[in-house]
C-alpha cells in the first residue's frame, strides 16, 4: 500500500483508531463515453498500491480475453465488473471503491457516459464532494461533458477537477491542453461559481495520475492523487442550520422514546431548543444516544437518536430544526428537475415526492424552462424527455419543510416516483419557494395531464346497460381512470349537456340511453362485448 505504517505491526489497534479519524472525500468520475473514466479508477488504485496480488492476477487474464489496451493490462477492469459492461468496453452501472491513503480515506464513484445513462451518473453524482470530469484530448469538449458539468453543478459540487485525459494520444502537445481548457472556462462562465482545477494527464500510462509526469515537464502543478489528498472540503458542509429528519421513533421500553435519523446539517446539543415541524411542537434536547451511548453533539453525516424532555407527537417524516433557523414550510416550491426516464414528464401528472424522510403526492405544476445543455440558453418547454434539464414549480398536497439546495442537501433535494410502478422518474434540487400569486383557473390540458386520459362521452344502449356501464366504470376506476355514469332515466334535463360539463372537467361520461344516438360512440351492450367498449375507450382517450 502507499500508506505502509509502522502501527500496523506495533499497533494495529492505534492503527485502526488513526485511520477511522481520517477525513472522508466522495468523489466522482464522469464525462463522455470511452475518456477513460474506468482506467483511471483503476490507475489510481494501481499506483497508490491498493491492489490485491490476487486481483491484479484476475484482471491480468480478464484483459486477455475482454482488456482494450493490446498486451497490457486493461485497469478499467477493476471498476467494469459486469458481463455487459466488459464486453462493450463501456460502464452501465454505478461502480463504487473505496481506498485510503495517509492523508484521507475515499469513496469514489465511477459513472457512466452515455447518454442513455445519465440518471446512473445524477445518482452516483448526488452523495459526492468532488468531481472528476476527463475529457479526451483528441475530441475536447463534449455533449456529454456539458451536460455532466450542469449536472454536477446543480447537484451542488462545488469542487471540479478537469482530467484532460489521453494527453499520450496527441503527443502530449500543451497547445491541445490549453485549447481545451478554454474551451471548457468559456462554456462554464454561466455556470454558479465553483472552484475548477484543470490537469492533464495519460491514466493509461500514469502520467500525473499519482507520480508527476516525465512526459509533460511544461506542466508544474501537483500531480492528481496530491490534489485529492489536499483539497480542502471542510468549508462545503453547513453546521449552521440545524436540520434533522425523523426517520424512525424507537420504542423499546415504557422510560425510553427516541428518534432516529441522519444529521441532515448544522450541530445539535444537549439543552438546545427545538421545534418539530410540520405540528410546530417546541421542546428541548434531552440526550443524544449512539451505539457506543450518549454523545454531547452531534454533526453531519452522524446517525443518531434524539430525546425530547418534552412528551410531544413526533413521527416519521418529520422534522426537528432549531428553534431560530427553521426551513421553509409550504406546499409549492421552485427546483431544478433532472428528468430520468422515457416516458414524458406531463405537467399536472400526480407522482410521488419524496424529500428526506417524507413522502408526499405532487405534480408538475409549471415548466419556467429547460436548459440547453450545450449553450446553457433557457428554452422555452411544456414537456420534460429523457435527460433533459427543467426549471420547475412542484404543487404538493401538503406541506413539506424544505431547503434551497445550495444551502442543505439533505432538505432540498428530493426524487420523483411514479406512482404506479414505483419507478423514480427524476430527481430535483429545491432552488426555493415558489411565487404562489399566479392564480390561474385550471384548464382542460392540464386536467388531461393530471388524469392521464382524454375526456369524451360514449352512449350505451339495450337492457341492463346501467350494470353493463357500472361494469366498465369499474375497470377504468381500477386501473387508475377517472369516469362517471351517467343514466337518462334518472336526469330530467339533457343528458349531453350535461356529459359536456362533466367532459371539461375531464371525465369519460358513460351514458345509459334508451335510443342508439347517431354516432359512433354508441354501443348496445346486447351485442358489443365489453372488452370491445373497453379498446375503443383507450384508443379514444388515449389512456396513460
Amino acid at each position: 500500500m502507499s500508506h505502509q505504517s509502522e502501527l500496523i505491526r506495533a499497533d494495529i489497534n492505534a492503527y485502526l483508531e488513526q485511520h477511522e479519524k481520517k477525513e472522508l472525500l466522495r468523489l466522482i468520475t464522469c464525462g463522455s463515453v470511452d475518456d477513460g473514466k474506468s482506467t483511471l479508477i483503476g490507475r489510481l488504485l494501481h499506483d497508490s498500491k491498493m491492489i490485491y496480488e490476487d486481483q491484479l492476477a484476475a484482471i491480468t487474464a480478464d484483459s486477455v480475453k475482454s482488456g482494450t489496451t493490446g498486451k497490457e493490462i486493461d485497469l478499467a477492469l477493476l471498476v467494469d465488473g459486469l458481463q455487459a459492461e466488459r464486453e462493450q468496453g463501456i460502464t452501465i452501472d454505478v461502480a463504487y471503491r473505496y481506498f485510503s491513503t495517509a492523508k484521507r480515506k475515499f469513496i469514489i464513484a465511477d459513472t457512466p457516459g452515455h447518454e442513455q445513462y445519465t440518471r446512473n451518473m445524477a445518482t452516483g453524482a448526488s452523495t459526492c464532494d468532488l468531481a472528476i470530469i476527463l475529457i479526451d484530448a483528441r475530441y475536447g469538449v463534449q455533449i456529454q461533458t456539458r451536460r455532466h458539468t450542469i449536472i454536477s453543478s446543480l447537484l451542488g459540487i462545488k469542487h471540479i477537477i478537469v482530467a484532460i485525459n489521453k494527453m499520450d494520444l496527441v503527443d502530449y502537445d500543451e497547445d491541445i491542453y490549453n485549447k481545451i481548457k478554454k474551451d471548457y472556462l468559456n462554456f462554464t462562465t454561466k455556470l454558479d461559481r465553483v472552484d475548477i482545477k484543470f490537469i492533464p494527464i495519460s491514466a493509461l500510462k500514469g502520467e500525473n495520475v499519482v507520480n508527476q509526469s516525465v512526459e509533460m515537464p511544461w506542466y508544474h502543478a501537483q500531480p492528481l492523487m496530491q490534489i485529492l489528498e489536499t483539497i480542502e472540503i471542510n468549508n462545503d458542509k453547513n453546521f449552521k442550520e440545524m436540520r434533522f429528519p425523523v426517520q424512525y421513533v424507537n420504542r423499546p421500553n415504557l422510560n425510553f422514546r427516541g428518534y432516529c435519523g441522519t444529521m441532515a446539517s448544522g450541530i445539535i446539543r444537549k439543552n438546545d431548543k427545538v421545534t418539530v415541524l410540520p405540528s410546530g411542537k417546541t421542546s428541548t434536547i434531552k440526550s443524544i444516544v449512539t451505539y457506543e451511548g450518549e454523545i454531547e453533539q452531534a454533526f453531519p453525516p452522524m446517525a443518531v437518536t434524539l430525546t425530547l424532555n418534552d412528551e410531544i407527537d413526533v413521527s416519521r417524516g418529520d422534522m426537528i430544526t432549531h428553534r431560530e433557523h427553521q426551513p421553509c414550510l409550504g406546499d409549492k416550491f421552485e427546483a431544478n428537475i433532472v428528468w430520468m426516464t422515457e416516458q414524458t414528464l406531463n405537467v399536472g401528472k400526480e407522482y410521488y415526492v419524496k424529500c428526506a424522510t417524507q413522502t408526499i403526492t405532487g405534480s408538475v405544476s409549471k415548466i419556467h424552462h429547460r436548459i440547453d445543455v450545450n449553450s446553457m440558453d433557457k428554452l422555452e418547454a411544456n414537456e420534460l424527455n429523457l435527460n433533459e434539464i427543467g426549471h420547475c414549480d412542484i404543487t404538493l398536497t401538503s406541506s413539506l419543510a424544505i431547503d434551497p439546495y445550495s444551502l442543505c442537501k439533505g432538505t432540498g433535494a428530493f426524487i420523483i416516483i411514479d406512482r404506479l410502478n414505483n419507478v423514480t422518474v427524476g430527481a430535483g434540487m429545491v432552488t426555493g419557494v415558489a411565487d404562489n400569486t399566479d392564480i390561474r383557473a385550471v384548464s382542460l390540458d392540464e386536467r388531461v395531464a393530471r388524469y392521464g386520459q382524454e375526456a369524451f362521452t360514449i352512449y350505451l344502449t339495450g337492457e341492463n346497460n346501467v350494470k353493463f356501464a357500472q361494469k366498465i366504470e369499474r375497470q377504468l376506476f381500477d386501473s387508475g381512470h377517472v369516469s362517471i355514469v351517467l343514466n337518462q332515466d334518472e336526469i330530467n334535463s339533457n343528458i349531453e349537456e350535461i356529459s359536456r360539463l362533466f367532459n371539461h372537467a375531464g371525465f369519460i361520461c358513460i351514458c345509459c340511453v334508451s335510443a342508439k344516438k347517431d354516432n359512433s360512440s354508441t354501443f348496445n351492450c346486447e351485442t358489443d362485448s365489453t372488452s370491445s367498449i373497453l379498446a375503443f375507450i383507450r384508443d379514444k382517450a388515449k389512456l396513460r
